[in-house]
């Protein structure tokens, strides 16, 4: 059986404005199965924005587990991202898991990955997915030449973005 992919999540930020968008698109090799999954959430009393590619199911478990270290770190986002992905690298049946996420709140934004990355991307512009390199290439081209807002940076460099949530 073929694995589900192909995924774009964007995320852009100015100063303390910050924007994620993401694409509803699960496919099975060249078929689109479903176009509207919800692939990007608020957390934590709507303080973070959070994105997610890659199997859905690892996903899911990775976004509750980020979810509990929110939860038990009272919302700081970069303790949580360090612990989250303590485990999930470190735990057997976690370090599986085949997903990565974009984390943000009104101050960071992070990427996670299994191999116990927690990136802080410059420039304010984090891509993750298989049309997520377009996708960054497009937000640089735009938070480089323009003073859109991120929410427009985002809507822009991702044409087919379904869902896109916001904090400012």
């Amino acid at each position: 059986m073929e694995s589900f992919h192909a995924t774009t999540i964007i995320c852009a930020r100015r100063g303390n404005k910050v924007a994620l968008g993401g694409d509803g698109q699960v496919t099975m090799g060249n078929i689109v199965i479903k176009g509207t999954a919800r692939k990007i959430l608020r957390l934590h009393k709507d303080t973070v924005l959070a994105g997610f590619a890659g199997a859905t199911a690892d996903a899911f478990t990775l976004q509750e587990l980020f979810e509990a270290k929110l939860d038990k770190h009272q919302g700081n986002l970069i303790r949580s991202a360090v612990e989250m992905t303590k485990d999930w690298r470190t735990d057997r049946i976690l370090r599986r898991l085949e997903a990565m996420l974009i984390v943000a709140d009104i101050e960071h934004t992070l990427v996670l990955t299994g191999n116990g990355d927690v990136l802080e991307p410059e420039h304010g512009i984090a891509a993750i997915g298989s049309g997520g390199a377009y996708a960054h290439a497009a937000a640089m081209g735009l938070i480089s030449n323009t003073e859109l807002s991120p929410l427009d940076i985002v809507k822009k460099s991702a044409n087919d973005c379904i869902r896109i949530m916001h904090i400012h």
